[in-house]
């Protein structure tokens, strides 16, 4: 493994696999990045992109009132429409065959996460982003809580995944689409006629 100043590349087989590690509060921005499969936001772009969405707010809505990151899908949202790219809200009673994957740049998926303190983990739990991409005909779970990228494997090992991640009650998915893709709506099979 060839570490990085601000990420992980893991050396795999058929390439290598960008991860970034969970730092304070900014698993959206680690999510972005791993999606992407490279270092393209940061806490200081994240907390611009807060400012405009909400330019005269004292106590911005779409970030931790401490400033630690847990920024807000409408951050995700931002960023991606800032690189020609668009965040798809997934409807959980479809069912993941009906994705059309070579249309697909990757997941960021929304999951309840265990709090802990250390080794000591608290009955709580919050809301987690972490990101799913294929990289090099394999598929990758890029959750910034791992120690390094996890690969899932082919389409039927993906849907598989997301179908288990998505039967959580509170688990939500965005796909990360070029813009383009939104539009025409290609991200879903043809035979699926609910929009």
């Amino acid at each position: 493994m060839r570490k990085m100043l601000f990420g992980n590349r893991v050396s795999m087989s058929e390439g290598e696999v960008f991860h970034e590690k969970q730092r304070l509060e900014l698993c959206a921005i680690h999510a972005l990045n791993n999606v992407l499969q490279e270092r393209v936001f940061t806490k200081e772009t994240a907390d611009d992109i807060c400012k405009r969405l909400a330019p005269q707010c004292v106590m911005n809505p779409h970030r931790s009132v401490l400033g630690t990151g847990n920024y807000d899908v409408n951050v995700i949202m931002a960023a991606l429409q800032s690189r020609g790219l668009a965040a798809v809200w997934w409807d959980k009673r479809r069912s993941v065959q009906n994705l059309c994957l070579d249309k697909i740049q990757g997941f960021i998926l929304n999951v309840p996460s265990r709090v802990s303190l250390g080794i000591v983990s608290l009955p709580l739990r919050r809301r987690h982003w972490l990101a799913v991409r294929e990289v090099n005909g394999q598929f990758y779970n890029l959750d910034s809580k791992l120690k390094g990228p996890a690969c899932i494997g082919r389409e039927t090992e993906l849907r598989s995944f997301l179908t288990e991640q998505l039967s959580q009650d509170i688990a939500e998915m965005l796909l990360v689409v070029q813009k383009e893709v939104d539009d025409d709506g290609t991200w879903l099979k043809p035979d699926d006629t609910r929009k």
